[in-house]
């Protein structure tokens, strides 16, 4: 299957350290498939569906997930460098331990999920949904997190210094020593009603 597919069922199937490459998938869905320690370089897969599959300790990079749905699927110890996920559905997935190196991660929905310690410095989080996620003790240095929703995210002890945060309603999510830079302070203050001044 290193060519690709388009519209095909994979269902119970062994691609345990598979090089991929660059395939291109289109509208397959993949079922109970063993992708542990599987590897991808500039491959597609667009609007695809992932159930149960496992891609623990595999590696993608500038790998394109563009308006896939996954569904307890496990991305344990995987490795994402520079990939596209946008317009992606993350449903009772396991996504910790991750190393996510930068990356388009517009309109994603990660409701609910389990994203605690994670580094995700650099990564456009543009209108991502993050309701109920918990993103505590976690990197978002530097991301692009406009239009995000973060409705009861847990955001404890997150670092947001750098994060660009246009239309994002701080109030909504929970904090605790979240570490915010200047214009992150007074997004947060502004929002509590306070008037600032930050004129010296």
């Amino acid at each position: 299957m290193s060519e690709g597919a388009d519209g095909r069922e994979f269902r119970d199937e062994d691609w345990y350290g598979e090089e991929l490459g660059a395939a291109r998938f289109t509208d397959c869905t993949f079922t109970d498939v063993d992708l542990t320690e599987a590897s991808t370089s500039g491959a597609m897969f667009e609007g695809c569906r992932f159930a149960g599959c496992r891609l623990n300790s595999s590696v993608h990079r500038a790998t394109a997930f563009v308006a896939c749905e996954f569904v307890r699927t496990s991305f344990f110890d995987a490795t994402l460098e520079g990939c596209k996920m946008s317009g992606s559905v993350f449903v009772d997935c396991t996504m910790r331990p991750m190393t996510v190196t930068g990356g388009q991660w517009g309109g994603v929905v990660v409701r609910g999920a389990k994203l605690a310690r994670l580094d995700l410095t650099g990564v456009d989080l543009r209108e991502a949904d993050l309701s109920l996620s918990d993103l505590s003790e976690s990197v978002l240095r530097d991301c692009r997190l406009d239009g995000a929703h973060l409705r009861d995210t847990d955001l404890g002890g997150a670092d947001l210094r750098g994060a660009s945060l246009d239309r994002v309603d701080l109030s909504a999510a929970r904090l605790r020593r979240t570490r915010l830079d200047l214009p992150g302070a007074v997004l947060l203050a502004e929002l509590h009603g306070a008037d600032v001044d930050v004129s010296p």
